[in-house]
C-alpha cells in the first residue's frame, strides 16, 4: 500500500512497492546521520532478502553500493513517472493508482538488469544527448581522419573495444553498476569504484587476481601463482625513458604491446567513470609510472596520449592507482606529460572531460606552475616592475593558452587597469604558494628524461 502526500512523494507501507528508478532517502555506510536522496538502479534477491543497488543523487558514482531494506527510508519515495503514451518516463512522481495485484507482481517477479519501462528522467535526458552526439559523429565522419573513425563507439556493452582514449559512455543500467567486487594487484587489495568489462566468468567471483607486471587477470591466487612462475616481466614491456631515485617512466606503444595496453585500459576503467573502453589501442602511447624495489617496478599510475592529436591533447586518460593517491604522484604524472610537451616544443592540454579528481589535480598543478613563473620573474630594468606575457607563460610551461587564462581568472590575478589587463599578485598569494611548493617532495628532473619525440604524421606505419 502507498499513500500520496504531495503529488511527488509517497509513504510506502512495504518495500515491495519499490521499483527500479524510485528515489528515496538512504542511509550512507560512512555516516550514522546522513540520509541523502538516492536512486534505485537495480534490485535482486539474495538468500531470501532483497538487495538494492543505489546511486546517491549529487554524489560521485564511486559511492554507489548494494544496500539492504533496513537502510531505506520509505516515508518519502519518489516513483518514476510514465509519460502519456505509456512508454518511458518523463520524471519522478507518484503513481496515481496501484492495485494489490500490481504490488504483488512488482515484489515477486525477478529483477532484470535493464528495466525498459522504469527509467528515470536523467537517464532519458542522457540517452537523448547520446543520440545527438552519435548523429553529430555520423555527420562529421567523412571529414575526420582514420584514427578518429576507429574510436567510434559500438552499441553493444557486451563486446566493448579498448582504447587509450576512453570516450563518454551511454548512461545504461549495466555500465552504471559496479561489477567487480575486489581486485588483488601485487600486495594491495583494492575495491573498484566503477564498471569495467572484464569477462563475465570473472566478475561473479569475490576477487580478480591481476599480475602487477604484465596486468593479466586470473580467477584465483593459485592461478596467479602459476602464472608468476612463467611471467618473466618485472617492469612494463616498453622503453624506460626516465629514472630518478626509485621513480621510473616506461613508454608503451599501443600497437607493439597491444595486449598489455588493453589489460591496462581494463584495469584503469575500474577507477575512471566518465569513460568507456574500446579495443583499438594502436593510435596511442602509454606512459607508465613505476616505483622500484627489490621485487621489481610496481605500477603507480599512467597516462595515455594520442600519437597524433589534432587538438593538441597531451593526455587522453590519466590515473593514479588508489594505493598511491594523495601522495603527490598525480601531480608528478601531470608534470611529466608537460615535460614531454616541452621536448616536443608544443603546448598541450588534457582531453576533456576530466574526472572530478583529475580536474582538482590539474587546477592545482596549473596554479602552482604558473604562480612559480610569476613569483620568480625578474624586472628588466632597475625601477621597472617584472613583466611577462601570457604567451611567454605558455612557452615556459607548455600549458595551453586557454588553461593559463582560466587559471589566472580562478586565482583572481587578472585585473583591468588603465585600458589594459594586468596580472597582480599580493603577499598572501605568494606566501600560500611557497607553502604549497614545500609540500611537493617529488618533482620531475628534466635531466633524467632520455627521450626523442617521433613525428608520427611522417611515419607510414605505427
Amino acid at each position: 500500500m502507498t499513500e500520496e502526500i504531495d503529488g511527488r512523494e509517497t509513504i510506502c507501507d512495504s518495500v515491495g512497492s519499490l521499483v527500479e528508478g524510485c528515489r528515496l532517502p538512504v542511509k550512507m555506510r560512512s555516516s550514522e546521520d546522513d540520509w541523502p536522496l538516492a536512486e534505485i538502479i537495480s534490485m535482486r534477491e539474495c538468500k531470501g532478502h532483497m538487495l538494492y543497488y543505489i546511486h546517491y543523487v549529487d554524489y560521485n558514482k564511486r559511492l554507489d553500493e548494494w544496500v539492504t531494506e533496513d537502510r531505506l527510508d520509505t516515508r518519502k519515495v519518489q516513483f518514476p513517472r510514465r509519460d502519456a503514451s505509456g512508454g518511458g518516463t518523463t520524471g519522478v512522481s507518484t503513481p496515481k493508482k496501484q492495485t494489490a495485484a500490481t504490488h504483488q507482481n512488482a515484489s515477486s517477479r525477478p529483477s532484470s538488469p535493464v528495466n525498459s519501462e522504469m527509467v528515470n528522467g536523467n537517464a532519458v535526458l542522457a540517452a537523448a544527448l547520446q543520440k545527438k552526439i552519435s548523429r553529430k559523429r555520423k555527420v562529421t565522419s567523412a571529414s575526420v581522419d582514420e584514427d578518429s573513425q576507429q574510436e567510434a563507439p559500438k552499441d553493444s556493452v557486451g563486446t566493448p573495444r579498448l582504447t587509450g582514449s576512453m570516450v563518454t559512455h551511454s548512461n545504461d543500467v549495466v555500465t552504471r553498476m559496479k561489477n567487480v567486487e575486489m581486485i588483488e594487484l601485487g600486495v594491495n587489495r583494492i575495491r573498484p569504484w566503477y564498471f569495467s568489462p572484464y569477462p563475465q566468468e570473472l566478475v561473479n567471483l569475490p576477487c580478480i587476481y591481476i599480475c602487477e607486471f604484465c596486468l593479466k587477470y586470473r580467477k584465483s591466487r593459485k592461478c596467479l601463482e602459476r602464472h608468476l612462475t612463467k611471467c618473466n616481466l618485472r617492469h612494463p614491456p616498453g622503453n624506460e625513458i626516465y629514472r630518478k631515485d626509485s621513480i621510473s617512466f616506461f613508454e608503451i606503444d599501443g600497437r607493439k604491446n597491444r595486449v598489455y595496453a588493453q589489460n591496462l585500459c581494463l584495469l584503469a576503467k575500474l577507477f575512471l567513470d566518465h569513460k568507456t573502453l574500446f579495443y583499438d589501442t594502436d593510435p596511442f602511447l602509454f606512459y607508465i609510472m613505476t616505483d622500484l624495489d627489490d621485487r621489481g617496478f610496481h605500477i603507480v599510475g599512467y597516462f595515455s596520449k594520442e600519437k597524433e592529436s589534432s587538438q593538441d591533447y597531451n593526455v587522453a586518460c590519466i590515473l593514479t592507482m588508489p594505493p598511491y593517491q594523495r601522495k603527490g604522484y598525480g601531480k608528478l604524472l601531470i608534470e611529466f606529460s608537460y615535460e614531454l610537451s616541452k621536448f616536443e616544443g608544443k603546448t598541450g592540454s588534457p582531453e576533456k572531460p576530466l574526472s572530478d579528481l583529475g580536474l582538482l589535480s590539474y587546477r592545482s598543478y596549473w596554479a602552482q606552475t604558473i604562480l612559480d613563473i610569476l613569483v620568480n620573474v625578474k624586472p628588466t630594468g632597475e625601477n621597472e616592475k617584472p613583466q611577462i606575457t601570457i604567451n611567454e607563460i605558455c612557452e615556459l610551461t607548455s600549458i595551453k593558452k586557454e588553461d593559463v587564462i582560466s587559471t589566472l581568472q580562478n586565482l583572481n590575478l587578472i585585473n583591468y587597469y588603465k585600458g589594459q589587463y594586468i596580472i597582480t599578485i599580493n603577499h598572501e598569494t605568494v606566501t600560500n604558494h611557497m607553502k604549497a611548493m614545500e609540500k611537493r617532495k617529488i618533482r620531475i628532473d628534466p635531466k633524467c628524461l632520455h627521450w626523442t619525440p617521433k613525428d608520427w604524421s611522417k611515419r607510414a606505419k605505427w
